[in-house]
């Protein structure tokens, strides 16, 4: 699958990377980096950038902060998740405050996710 390619996102992405937040860090060393299927950081998918990104499973997994509670933020990320359905990806998201209080209910849902996505073979 090849999404449209965004140059100009490219240096965004690498930023990003580099400077995670907290809850990414933790999400990203602490789980998602062994996990037994791979995982990208910020990966570019169609003009947008998702946080985390399994291409086996079609999975994006966006972390909230509090700036995701206003409205135009809450517009934005719809249109967002309408544009990533539209590629067949799921989306799961998590707030700040599950990675940080309920860490390992946030790990066994990305799993449970991953594995039943894993299952479906229509874009395999």
């Amino acid at each position: 699958m090849r999404f449209k390619h965004v140059p100009s996102l490219t240096p965004r992405a690498k930023e990003l990377r580099k400077n995670m937040t907290p809850e990414e860090r933790h999400l990203w060393y602490d789980f998602l980096r062994s996990y037994s299927v791979r995982f990208l950081r910020q990966k570019i998918i169609d003009g947008y950038i998702v946080d985390f990104y399994c291409a086996s499973a079609r999975l994006a997994i966006e972390l909230d902060g509090a700036q995701h509670n206003a409205p135009e933020h809450r517009e934005y990320d719809a249109e967002r998740e309408r544009c990533l359905n539209g590629w067949g990806i799921e989306v799961i998201r998590f707030s700040n405050q599950e990675i940080h209080s309920k860490f390992s209910d946030v790990c066994r849902k990305i799993d449970e996710t991953v594995q039943e996505r894993m299952k479906q073979t229509d874009w395999k």
